[in-house]
């Protein structure tokens, strides 16, 4: 069972904040609760920490921060993340908790740069479709494991203890619902028990669990999936065993533009700089510049599940910036084409349907025709050759759905109320998605990860230390 009672046995190991996953969440929590004297312990069921952090563009946004007025974005505040927030969900999130991370993001950032020596600064060569102002920081690679290495860094710096390959099971919790500690199973098979004051479910979604998948998100449970296959849904498991509210269970982040076949992510300027995707036929078939999330599932629906991304200079130089988008150039998946009939004999797309499309944009661009799928080209210039073309899959990267919480990063029960000492953040929590795809908000994955990470930590350790 996932969760065993608990009869007031001894643990041989007891800490006072127990935190279950090292990605961006659990070591936030880790470096928040330990800096404010709480005794910490990370569990982390892989040899080497990994999972969404390091799988992710390593993107996170944050607004109103001073390292982007010092570049000289002076306009960006929390009120517009919040309504870019809400707005790419339909308005179906919880408006209180994405109120707060709009409002802590700044914060967040500016402690990690400051206190942490995590390598951020902001990027404003680009802006995501959803954001109204650039609002992503990023390190310099734009890459989530060199986020992740910055943040073991970090914990590595201040003495907060990871416990690898330890694979949590079971959790023991009393007839108050209070989570007393859990149950450790070791790779060779060693059951090491370990008692807790507080807990934080730091350990992501059920995106490896092709169970859940099925059950809630069957249309996207054959998606290539490019997330960690230690996505198994445990939180969810073990909160709603213990009678936690579940929300959003059917949204995910997908992505519509994977380099195919070495499954590394096209950056998303080889759209907003004007490019498009074309399906077998070398026709289009959506409004690429809604999301990336939501093209996952427009791809995927094409003729033999895959589609080629077509973009120029313009595009590609930016993208470029983006250590995922060097991989796919490097693996040989990007093709250079010097006009219309070279990416014709390069896709096997019908020529005059190409020809077709090319036109049709152009058209769109110049303001003299209205998109059939909505998208406004006005605002960059029709592509020029040299032309890049890409074959792309549609991919699941994590769910969205989750434990729901309050602003103080605590589980909800069914009935609304708080566990008295169960906390969650990241892809644990409920996310800020909304119900389906469509609602994901570029970057509101690691938004969620790094400041409900930071504020379970901190409040977890005011509760283990009588503060508050």
């Amino acid at each position: 069972m996932p969760i065993e009672a608990f009869t007031g046995q001894t643990f041989a190991t007891h800490v006072q904040v127990l935190i279950i996953g090292a990605g961006a969440c659990g070591t936030i929590a880790g470096l928040a609760a330990t800096e404010r004297g709480a005794e910490v312990l990370i569990l982390e069921r892989d040899a080497k920490p990994s999972g969404s952090t390091a799988l992710s563009g390593g993107q996170i946004p944050a607004a109103g921060t001073r390292f982007q007025r010092e570049a000289g974005l002076l306009d960006d505040t929390p009120d517009l993340l919040f309504h870019d927030i809400v707005n790419k969900a339909h308005g179906e999130c919880d408006h209180a908790i994405a109120r707060l991370m709009a409002d802590e993001s700044g914060n967040t950032v500016t402690w990690l740069i400051d206190r942490h020596r995590i390598p951020l600064a902001p990027v404003l060569d680009f802006q995501y479709p959803g954001h109204s102002r650039p609002h992503m920081h990023a390190t310099p690679r734009r890459l989530g494991d060199e986020l992740h290495t910055a943040l073991l860094a970090a914990i590595d710096r201040e003495g907060v203890p990871i416990a690898t390959s330890a694979q949590v099971t079971d959790l023991f919790v009393d007839d108050h619902s209070l989570v007393r500690g859990v149950r450790v199973q070791r790779p060779d098979g060693t059951v090491e028990e370990i008692g807790c004051d507080a807990l934080i479910l730091a350990c992501n979604g059920y995106g490896g669990n092709r169970d859940m998948l099925a059950r809630y998100i069957p249309e996207g449970a054959d998606l290539f999936y490019e997330g960690h296959v230690g996505n198994q849904g445990d939180a969810v498991r073990w909160g709603e065993a213990m009678g936690a509210s579940v929300r959003d269970m059917g949204s995910f982040q997908g992505h519509g533009a994977v380099a195919w076949p070495a499954a590394t992510h096209l950056s998303w300027p080889t759209i907003t700089e004007g490019g498009f995707h074309v399906n077998r036929s070398g026709q289009r078939f959506s409004n690429e510049n809604s999301g990336y999330s939501e093209q996952a599932l427009h791809v995927h629906r094409q003729p033999e599940k895959f589609a080629w991304a077509i973009w120029d200079q313009r595009g590609e130089t930016i993208a470029f910036r983006q250590e995922s988008h060097v991989k796919a150039v490097e693996s040989g998946c990007v093709k250079r084409c010097d006009s219309i009939a070279d990416i014709a004999r390069v896709t096997g797309c019908d020529l005059a349907a190409l020809e077709k499309t090319f036109a049709d944009v152009a058209a769109c661009a110049t303001g003299t025709r209205v998109d059939d799928f909505g998208r406004d080209f006005t605002r960059k210039p029709m592509l020029s050759a040299p032309y890049y073309v890409c074959r792309i899959v549609g991919a699941l990267t994590h769910t969205q759905g989750g434990l729901e919480i309050d602003t103080g990063m605590r589980v909800l029960r069914t009935d609304g109320t708080p566990f008295p000492n169960l906390f969650a953040g990241g892809g644990a929590a409920r996310g800020l998605s909304g119900p389906a795809d469509w609602g994901y908000m570029s970057g509101s994955g690691l938004l969620m990860a790094t400041s409900t990470g930071r504020l379970a930590g901190e409040a977890a350790a005011r509760l283990v230390l009588g503060r508050g």
